[in-house]
């Protein structure tokens, strides 16, 4: 499609519901086929396979995302800018789609959905291409894609899947045959590294966590061992999770502290390393090398490590982390207004886990990513993000 007509706000939106009431009559078949990518998935990664796996629950949650995302109100043509110049010209700026949007991403069925449905709704035409172990249900999703736009009388090339090898999605991304206007990369970090070095359009890095948490001397701990479960067990395939924590020399009963914190990580079954000064506590094994602050684990795992203040805390997320989000603990409100402010990530919290760095939880209905660049955008990408502005300039023969 070279030329689209821009769809009107209803005709997204009809296609959005259709496509809702396609998933509930056909959730058993779905579920049918994403059993068959759970048997023929052989790997042992447990975020890849806890991010395969479609159940009722995620079917339900795929329904309800695209309700809300027709519910929700239209990015397009919202007026950034508008003032008259000296001359007479009357200048005006406006959202506007970016074009072609292609979503590369590893095991998750539902992005097939909620991004595709994103970036739909924002006008835009949507290139998908999923990863190998999700095959069955996204070519099944991308159907019912096709069906609900047909339906609507809309053409299907709105929604295009890619089922490509990585050899030929390095040669599409190297010379496309078609114009990409803005590539989003969803998975690991080989993932994002393979896309960035052969796209040649503009990329959104989305997906690498890396999060840390600092409990500061002035630490509620009843909150801080709440906090670090959470973030660290509640879903360990997700980027918002956390993997490293980082505590304050001076932390109250700070022996006390570590000796439940580490038996409650080990009642869910998770690896503790620590640097040399947590090393010799029992159940936690000394790091091998420093390179370890940089991982990203994605599995129940995570590195204990002391500072002797947040100024140290701030400087080693800032040097390790993966720019997502970060927690400082503390009854000190002036130190988290100085941590908040220093610590360089996407979502910086007080007293709170990690996991809600995360679309829905912010407002924003859903999201097609969490960004971890600052251009064009920063954090949970939702409906409104996903857009880009043209001008409009008019006029009656001013020349300058």
């Amino acid at each position: 499609m070279s030329t689209r007509k821009r769809l009107t706000t209803n005709q997204r939106n009809n296609v959005l519901l259709s496509m809702a009431t396609l998933i509930s009559e056909n959730k058993e078949e779905l579920l049918k086929v994403n059993a068959l990518d759970i048997s023929n998935y052989k790997g042992d990664d447990l975020a890849v396979y806890d991010r395969l796996k479609v159940d009722v629950e995620k079917v339900n949650e795929m329904v309800k995302s695209l309700h809300q995302l027709a519910d929700d109100a239209d990015p397009l043509g919202k007026q950034l800018c508008n003032f008259n110049h000296d001359n007479g010209l009357k200048i005006i700026n406006k959202t506007a789609p970016f074009g072609t949007v292609l979503i590369i991403y590893e095991s998750r069925p539902d992005v097939t959905v909620e991004a595709a449905a994103i970036a739909f709704k924002s006008g835009n035409k949507i290139v998908l291409k999923g990863g190998k172990e999700a095959v069955n249900s996204n070519l099944k999703l991308v159907e019912l894609w096709h069906k609900a736009l047909s339906q609507c009388n809309i053409s299907t090339e709105w929604v295009e899947y890619l089922k490509l090898s990585r050899t030929e999605t390095q040669a599409f991304l190297e010379n496309p045959p078609q114009k990409i206007d803005l590539i989003i990369p969803r998975g690991g970090e080989k993932l994002i590294a393979f896309v960035k070095k052969n796209a040649n359009c503009p990329v959104i890095v989305s997906g690498r966590g890396n999060n840390f948490i600092f409990v500061d001397a002035e630490a509620d701990i009843e909150i801080a061992l709440q906090v670090i479960i959470n973030a660290k067990t509640a879903k360990i395939s997700a980027c918002n999770a956390v993997d490293k924590v980082l505590i304050h020399a001076n932390v109250p009963n700070k022996a006390m502290f570590l000796k439940i914190l580490i038996q409650k990580l080990k009642d869910f079954n998770v690896t503790i390393l620590g640097d040399e000064k947590m090393s010799s506590l029992e159940e936690v094994t000394l790091i091998e090398n420093e390179d370890i602050w940089y991982e990203e684990f994605l599995d129940y795992k995570i590195v204990i490590g002391q500072v002797a203040n947040s100024l140290e805390a701030i400087d080693k997320i800032n040097r390790y982390g993966g720019g997502h989000s970060a927690v400082i603990i503390t009854t000190n409100e002036k130190e988290a207004e100085v941590f908040m402010t220093a610590v360089d990530t996407a979502a910086v919290y007080h007293n709170a886990s990690t996991r809600f760095t995360d679309g829905g939880q912010f407002g924003l209905g859903g999201e097609l990513a969490i960004s971890t660049d600052k251009l064009h955008h920063r954090g949970p990408m939702g409906l409104q993000h996903l857009v880009t502005n043209k001008w409009y300039i008019f006029g009656n023969g001013q020349t300058r």
